[in-house]
């Protein structure tokens, strides 16, 4: 509902037209949410109900809120879930949002700030990261602290780039998902910077591929080592398609997608975060580590934390003497709460702080 600040109203046409327009293709709405600037009065909630044939009781104010995770108190404070639940004839016990208050509680009494940077290649359209994104924000809430995106372009990180004054301000670097290389070399060389610098890093899907890319050509030496997905030629295919999938056709049948599980490795950064042996995450990618690699990765101080048990793929790498340096090939984002972060981003935003108290 669009707001006029010169006269100080609101509007009600737009919604009045919208409902108008519902019904000419056969759809009579039971409830109006009206997301708007400021409150709602009585008085418009009953021009609505009028003018819309809809209970005053079902025109639900959606106000603008500073922070996402106030909405869902917003919308209680409107009984939308005691309306809902009457016309679905449900009975249900009464809403328990005591988390939820605790979290935005958290929200308006935040202390401090960590900077993560986020190299990708989707950086103009920050919403392409929107999970990863929220992932950290809660690792955050659990520390008590802001956390701030600097978004860096994987693509515009040339061979003259300077990491230290690209990085100089940030506490944390983290490496997404993705696919094709476009920005390939970008996310490597943030990689290195983090390695060599001891700066926390966590590498996600593609960003844990980077990471064995970059170990291989500056650790094992393994120049041209790659992954078969950008040089189908390379003589060190440290990253590939699993053999038994190589002769499928349809692309779609070589993705591993959904859930799986994985054995974690006592004393590692992942077990220490999990604090459990099995783990079950959700996956969406089609290369793996080569596994003719890994004892050359392992002896050169990369530790294999995480197993994908019934085919032996690697799940999740380490580097030995680093603060803390993770890639998974998982997308733990996907299972991280506002009220329940996600082990490893919450290890992650922590290690992260402490690196921030070294500045």
């Amino acid at each position: 509902m669009p707001y006029l600040k010169t006269s100080d109203e609101l509007k009600t046409k737009p919604t009045q037209h919208s409902v108008k327009e519902l019904r000419s293709i056969g759809i009579q709405p039971d409830i109006i949410i009206c997301r708007s600037e400021n409150p709602i009065n009585e008085s418009i909630k009953s021009k609505i109900s009028l003018f819309c044939d809809i209970e005053k009781e079902a025109i639900i104010s959606a106000i603008d809120a500073k922070h996402l995770y106030e909405i869902p108190l917003n919308l209680r404070a409107e009984n939308l879930d005691e309306i809902v639940l009457s016309m679905l004839n449900l009975k249900c016990s009464e809403a328990d949002l005591k988390s939820w208050e605790k979290i935005v509680n958290t929200l308006h009494n935040l202390k401090g700030k960590v900077v993560i940077g986020i190299v990708g290649k989707y950086t103009n359209l920050k919403d392409a990261y929107i999970s990863i994104v929220e992932s950290l924000n809660h690792g955050g809430y659990f520390h008590n602290v802001n956390v701030e995106i600097k978004w860096i372009n994987s693509e515009i990180l040339d061979e003259s780039f300077n990491g230290n004054e690209l990085f100089c301000d940030v506490h944390g670097i983290l490496v997404p998902g993705g696919f094709g290389i476009r920005g390939i070399n970008g996310k490597v060389k943030a990689i290195k910077y983090a390695r060599e610098n001891e700066i926390p890093f966590f590498g996600i899907c593609l960003g844990m591929q980077c990471a064995v890319i970059e170990f291989s050509r500056n650790i094992i030496g393994l120049k041209d080592a790659n992954s078969s997905e950008f040089d189908f030629k390379t003589k060190n295919p440290v990253i590939d398609i699993m053999p038994d999938q190589k002769n499928i056709n349809n692309k779609g049948g070589t993705m591993r997608l959904g859930k799986y599980p994985c054995r974690l490795k006592k004393n590692t950064k992942a077990y220490n975060a999990y604090k459990e042996e099995f783990v079950s995450e959700r996956h969406r990618h089609r290369f793996e580590i080569n596994n003719d690699y890994r004892n050359i990765l392992e002896k050169n101080g990369m530790i294999i934390s995480g197993i994908y048990p019934d085919k032996d793929l690697v799940e999740i790498i380490e580097i030995k003497n680093h603060p803390w340096f993770v890639g998974v090939q998982f997308h733990p984002e996907f299972k991280s709460r506002p009220d329940r972060p996600h082990p490893l981003f919450r290890d992650f935003i922590a290690a992260s702080i402490k690196n921030g108290t070294l500045f």
